[in-house]
C-alpha cells in the first residue's frame, strides 16, 4: 500500500465531492494498517470542508478502496479527516481558506502574528495591531493558525 497509489485511486472521487486529496498515509498498526487521507476543500463558504463533505468523500474512498486489488489481502482501517489547523499553511488557497484567522508566520521580516484579511494574485494581507500589512506569499518561510479558544463565534461569522 503505496501513499502515492491511494492518492491516485481515491483523488478522482474526492474531486466529485468538490474536494482535494491533501496527503496520505499509511501506517503499520500490529497486524493491521491505518490508512489516513486528509482532505481539503474551499467548503460551503469558502473556509475548508464541511463535515457532510468529509462524510460523503469519506463514503466514496471507501467505496473505491474496496473495489481495489492495490490494497492486497491484508486488513486495514481508513480515517478520514480535514488537514487540520496544526498543519502549516504553505499555498495561497491555505491562506484564503483561512481569512478571519489569527497566523503566526516566519519568514523574510522575522515573526509576525496576525490576523488574515485578504488574499491577493500573491499576496497575503494581514491585519498586525490595527495596521494593515501585506505581504509576498514568496517571502514566507513557515505560516501557521494559531488556535483562538475564546473567540466568539460572532467573530467567525463576520
Amino acid at each position: 500500500m503505496d501513499p502515492a497509489t491511494i492518492t491516485e485511486l481515491v483523488a478522482p472521487a474526492v474531486a466529485a465531492c468538490g474536494l482535494e486529496v491533501d496527503r496520505v498515509e499509511v501506517v503499520p498498526a500490529g497486524k493491521r494498517r491505518v490508512v489516513r487521507i486528509y482532505l481539503d476543500g474551499d467548503g460551503p463558504r469558502g473556509r475548508g470542508p464541511s463535515l457532510d463533505e468529509i462524510a460523503e468523500a469519506t463514503r466514496e474512498i471507501s467505496r473505491v478502496l474496496d473495489d481495489a486489488p492495490a490494497m492486497g489481502h491484508g486488513s486495514w482501517t481508513l480515517e478520514v479527516s480535514s488537514r487540520g489547523v496544526s498543519r502549516p499553511l504553505t499555498e495561497l488557497k491555505h491562506f484564503r481558506r483561512n481569512t478571519g484567522r489569527l497566523v503566526t508566520l516566519t519568514g523574510d521580516e522575522g515573526e509576525i502574528t496576525g490576523r488574515i484579511t485578504a488574499t491577493g494574485d500573491d499576496t497575503i494581507t494581514l491585519d498586525v495591531a490595527g495596521a494593515a500589512r501585506t505581504m509576498p506569499l514568496a517571502a514566507i518561510g513557515r505560516a501557521v493558525v494559531q488556535v483562538e479558544l475564546n473567540r466568539s463565534i460572532d467573530d467567525d461569522e463576520e
